[in-house]
């Protein structure tokens, strides 16, 4: 079959404006330079800023992609209402009990945002979820109202004093991720005075509830700075806590399990530096755990006399957790708890009074360990499918024998427990419903490896209909991402059902650069080894061939941020392998992102890609890949690339320049188009039934691009 993407309306054509620069003894070439606005900074803030000429560049390929997609419009509704059909609209939280309340979110019908609630912890475990709302309720902060007015809303942080009299909350209106901290008096139900703007949205209260910390975000858009906001004083008195001097180190805050202290952690991508406040002396300055050190990566949490550190030092690459004492936490004190085991990564640990518990990870199998504290005596929780998902939720008691943790598969929905750690018995209190009905065992899950050039086993999980022909003929949805470490979890998903009971296999490459086969899958997968991502991906494109999951040509890619990056990469590797690809908020401009360290992402990114402006041989692996960069004279597949406006993390003019150096190279295939959403920035639309139409053109553009967007309209 044959695509079905028919543009009506000429591409846009993007003015080539002579632009160069050399360095390292090469001279690159980037003709469209000037779709970056040199009033950037002000663009996130206020998006009507952009200058004239960009918008109007950027508002004609918005209508050239709607052309084209146009005669996707009836599908895009359909799936629209589908996929919506498999959301409980009024759905909860499991309510997460502190002291004389038990928290949570829910949504309401026809609701946008979320609405975060408590009600008396009494009688709380035996009410069922579906029950919380009404008599006894307190809606402490409703979404839907709090977004009205506002083209783009994202709630971000909720947090409630120790005595459960104000709460601390911030959200975003502009999708720039500047977020403004407000506090709510409980008992009133109305804001105070207090508006702290331009911060990352965090916010960790004080013992006595008088103050809070927040980390305040500088010019660059960098997290830098926790300040000490005291209740009912200006922003301009707010105390500076600790600023980090490096530019290439984030900052963050949390406090420990067992709410003694605030944590603050400054980190890049291979180093961190963790510091301690006691939460009821907040006037008193920090102490540090560890002073920082090149690659050696920690973090801490905390019960009596002891820290527990989990930290890859003395050459722990997979990760070990130590105990150190609480008086004089310095690494030569550190003394090994849990042992580094090669092969084994820990990813999480969660300390309660009386257990101490991890989330391991071995060959891209997920398990949890429980340990007692006083005999040391452990045990494992894990299943048995092929491919699953295992999350371990952190709530707000510290002195219980109970976690909470959430179970699923891309067939089986996702499954909340309450786990005694003590009877090791578990209790099940939620199981996502679909309403519009799923039977999981009408689809198979299954996990397959592909071998890569250089040997190396490359973990694929996916799923798709029973019923579905494993001949060669299906068309396959390919998601990728391989960066950060991050982790592409085989969770149950909803909305990929409206591909595959249309006859998709819907596949998951954990290529290199993640951590699905622990910390070596990662490092083998960052800066000069970054290559190993793109052909890890291309060799499970042609294992799933070979397997007949699908064929050549046949094959929709799909990745966002870095795996957008990705996208890039391996339309300019293997084109033929590919029907579509679909790139989201894609990095796709590396190497001049990377010269360039004045935006929010770049110092901090350069562990993780390598620093071109210092390095030449990181100058030259960039140069190599970078898909701007590497664009050639051949046909490319249908591509779309997605943006958002005010994001500050991948910018609206990398997919921008991509998409117009594209169209003056390729010689055949296609259609390339691009959206930017102009009203929203890194994570797209903020509502969850806006976010719905984003991802109903994504898959209508997969449908299109393999010949089947006539199919279930």
């Amino acid at each position: 079959m044959t695509s079905s993407l028919r543009p009506t309306l000429p591409a846009p054509t993007a003015e080539a404006r002579p632009h160069s620069f050399s360095l390292h003894g090469r001279t690159v070439v980037d003709p469209y330079a000037w779709l970056k606005a040199e009033n950037w900074r002000d663009v996130l803030k206020d998006p009507s800023a952009l200058p004239a000429d960009i918008r109007a560049y950027l508002e004609a390929e918005n209508a050239y992609a709607e052309a084209a997609l146009a005669g996707t419009a009836a599908l895009r509704k359909t799936l629209v209402a589908e996929m919506r059909a498999r959301i409980r609209e009024d759905d909860g939280s499991v309510p997460d009990l502190d002291g004389p309340f038990a928290y949570y979110t829910r949504h309401r019908e026809g609701g946008q945002h979320p609405l975060v609630c408590r009600r008396p912890a009494a009688g709380i475990t035996s009410l069922p979820v579906d029950r919380l709302a009404g008599e006894g309720e307190e809606i402490l902060i409703d979404g839907d109202r709090e977004g009205e007015g506002h083209a783009f809303f994202d709630l971000a942080d909720a947090v409630h004093s120790d005595d459960h009299a104000l709460l601390a909350w911030s959200a975003d209106t502009k999708g720039s991720e500047l977020y403004t901290i407000r506090v709510r008096d409980l008992a009133t139900g109305r804001d105070r005075e207090d508006a702290i703007i331009a911060t990352t949205g965090d916010a960790v209260w004080s013992a006595d509830g008088r103050a809070f910390w927040y980390v305040a975000v500088d010019e660059n858009h960098r997290p830098a700075k926790v300040m000490l906001h005291r209740l009912g004083a200006p922003q301009s008195e707010d105390e500076t806590v600790y600023e980090e001097a490096d530019s290439g180190f984030f900052v963050g805050i949390d406090r420990t399990r067992s709410g003694a202290f605030l944590t603050i952690t400054a980190n890049d991508h291979e180093s961190s530096e963790v510091h301690l406040i006691d939460r009821a002396r907040p006037g008193i300055a920090y102490r540090t755990v560890e002073p920082r050190t090149e690659k050696l990566i920690y973090s801490v949490e905390h019960r009596g006399d002891e820290l527990f550190i989990l930290t890859n030092a003395d050459g722990a690459e997979d990760f070990k957790i130590a105990v150190a004492p609480l008086h004089d936490p310095a690494r030569a004190n550190w003394r090994d708890l849990v042992p580094y085991r090669q092969g084994v990564m820990i990813r999480f640990q969660h300390v309660l009074a009386d257990h101490l518990v991890r989330l391991e990870l071995e060959n891209a199998r997920p398990r949890l360990i429980v340990r007692e504290a006083s005999s040391g005596e452990e045990h494992a929780v894990a299943f048995a499918e092929e491919a699953y998902s295992l999350g371990l939720l952190p709530g707000h008691a510290y002195d219980t024998r109970e976690i909470r943790f959430v179970y699923s598969s891309l067939t089986t929905p996702a499954e909340t427990y309450d786990y005694d750690c003590v009877s090791r018995t578990r209790t099940l209190r939620k199981r996502q419903e679909v309403p519009s009905g799923h039977d999981p065992a009408a689809y198979v899950t299954r996990r397959l490896f592909a071998t890569a050039p250089d040997g190396e086993s490359v973990p694929i999980s996916l799923f798709h209909r029973r019923d579905c022909p494993l001949d060669g003929s299906a068309p396959l949805l390919l998601y990728g991402y391989g960066s950060y470490g991050s982790l592409m979890s085989a969770s149950f998903r909803t909305n990929p059902l409206s591909l595959v009971d249309r006859g998709f296999v819907y596949a998951i490459a954990h290529v290199r650069g993640g951590t699905e086969k622990g910390w070596r899958w990662y490092l083998d997968g960052k800066r000069e080894k970054k290559p190993n991502t793109f052909s890890d991906f291309v060799a499970c494109a042609r294992a799933l061939i070979a397997a007949r999951y699908t064929a050549a040509g046949r094959i929709v890619a799909h990745g966002g941020s870095a795996g957008g990056m990705l996208m890039g990469a391996v339309a300019n590797l293997a084109p033929e392998l590919f029907a579509g690809i679909v790139a989201d908020v894609p990095f796709v401009d590396v190497l001049n992102t990377m010269l360039d360290g004045d935006l929010p992402l770049t110092p901090p990114e350069w562990p993780e890609w390598g620093n071109p402006g210092a390095d030449r041989q990181a100058f030259e692996t960039i140069l190599s890949y970078s898909p701007y960069d590497n664009l050639r004279a051949t046909a490319y597949p249908a591509i779309l690339a997605l943006g958002g406006l005010t994001d500050p993390r991948v910018t609206y003019w990398e997919p921008a320049k991509w998409v117009a150096r594209l169209r003056t190279t390729m010689t055949g295939g296609g259609p390339v188009l691009l959206r930017i959403n102009m009203e929203a920035g890194h994570g797209g639309a903020a509502g969850r039934f806006d976010r719905l139409e984003e991802v109903a053109l994504i898959y209508a553009f997969a449908l299109a691009a393999v010949g089947r967007a006539g199919e279930g309209s």
